[in-house]
């Protein structure tokens, strides 16, 4: 088969755990042959701090990949921050169940997997990171044009030419700490924000509106600094930003579809207009892959591997006309409020918990809304867990 053309063949495994730090059950699916550490490039997990800023189980999950990585791969913690996009998002209030994604991808003969067909269209993946950023840059415009030009980088490796072909953009951006703030200050350089806890959204909302751009969804002329966190009008359909202190950059994985790929899986997407919106998601489940939650449970908990959503308290205060207190609750965050409230929604939906619902949907769908993205098995196979 020398010199024959090659597939990308993408997996994705969901895995349960105990804590942050527990991967017990990747160790399993490892030990058993059916995991290969050197094929995994991207983990996306769900951890059950709060998700604000001093949420050190996305951080102590991270690390832990990191360790276990490295002791299979021969290489250090550090090397393998730089080999595999670790993408980990703190919360999971409510129903939520705290669990990893796993993707590996490997490259296969042309004709491995041809039941397919080579026409159809099939789960690809790519991943990119930015330069570290300095404080003020966080929440302006370098942010949105490093964070473009990091998912263009992204769509390339995963061999995606029409931005129409992305289905998922999960990027992890950093934060401002008390300290990045005042050494900026230091500087003669302001930061575009001294809240902490503020500085979440601008980064996020900044990453978000980088994708719109490398997605062709919104013109790069349309933005600047004074848009950032103002002109909700402004967003992406496809992105999904969560901020966190562990990184001083942003990791970028771009999820979608190629034609030819031998992925058993396929993605697709769609908005929920609202918190509450599970006309939506019902509604892409069916059209996207024939999947009918109302009367199919048993084929839908056995063919979805995940879904991947936004949450948010509206804006506006109400949801419906009716107004909603999630922004006026001085000891929850709106964030966490958000984040149980669609993860119900969701769940009620599909029959299953373990679902990447990440809070703060700055310019990540309209206002109060968010996209949601739906990877399903189409092989024949049930899916992928552990």
């Amino acid at each position: 088969m020398t010199g024959a053309p090659l597939r990308q063949l993408v997996e994705v495994w969901r895995v349960d755990c105990r804590g942050p730090g527990d991967l017990s059950g990747v160790q399993a699916l490892v030990d058993a042959g059916r995991l290969l550490p050197r094929e995994i490039v991207a983990v996306m997990g769900k951890t059950e701090g709060n998700g604000c800023v001093n949420d050190h189980t996305r951080d102590f999950a991270s690390m832990a990949w990191c360790h276990f990585l490295a002791s299979h791969l021969g290489c250090t913690a550090r090397q393998v921050a730089q080999r595999v996009a670790l993408v980990m998002s703190g919360g999971t209030e409510g129903v939520l169940s705290p669990h990893f994604s796993v993707y590996t991808r490997r490259w296969v003969a042309a004709d491995t997997g041809s039941r397919h067909g080579v026409t159809k269209k099939r789960l690809v993946i790519g991943v990119a990171q930015t330069a570290d950023f300095e404080p003020e840059q966080i929440g302006r415009m370098a942010q949105v044009d490093a964070t473009a030009l990091a998912v263009r980088a992204a769509m390339l490796e995963a061999g995606i030419k029409d931005p129409a072909d992305v289905h998922f953009v999960q990027i992890k951006c950093p934060l401002l700490t008390v300290g990045k703030v005042a050494a900026a200050v230091a500087r003669g350089a302001m930061p575009v924000t001294r809240d902490t806890y503020e500085s979440m959204g601008w980064s996020r909302g900044a990453s978000a509106l980088g994708v719109a751009v490398a997605l062709h969804e919104l013109p790069r002329g349309v933005l600047n600094d004074g848009v950032v966190l103002r002109d909700f009008g402004l967003y992406s359909a496809c992105a999904s930003a969560s901020a966190g202190i562990e990184l001083d950059h942003n990791v970028v994985i771009v999820l979608g579809e190629a034609a030819g790929a031998a992925s058993p899986c396929r993605i697709a997407h769609t908005v929920m207009r609202d918190a509450i919106d599970a006309v939506s998601v019902r509604r892409l489940l069916r059209d996207a892959f024939g999947l009918d939650a109302d009367v199919d449970a048993t084929r839908l908990a056995d063919r979805l591997v995940n879904l991947y959503a936004k949450a948010e308290a509206s804006p506006d205060g109400a949801v419906r006309g009716q107004r909603h207190t999630m922004l006026d609750d001085s000891d929850i965050n709106a964030t966490r409020h958000a984040r149980a409230a669609v993860g119900g929604v969701l769940a009620s939906v599909v029959g299953q918990t373990a679902l990447y619902v990440s809070g703060g949907a700055e310019h990540q769908g309209p206002p109060g809304g968010g996209p949601v993205a739906a990877i399903v098995r189409v092989d024949g196979a049930s899916v992928a867990r552990a």
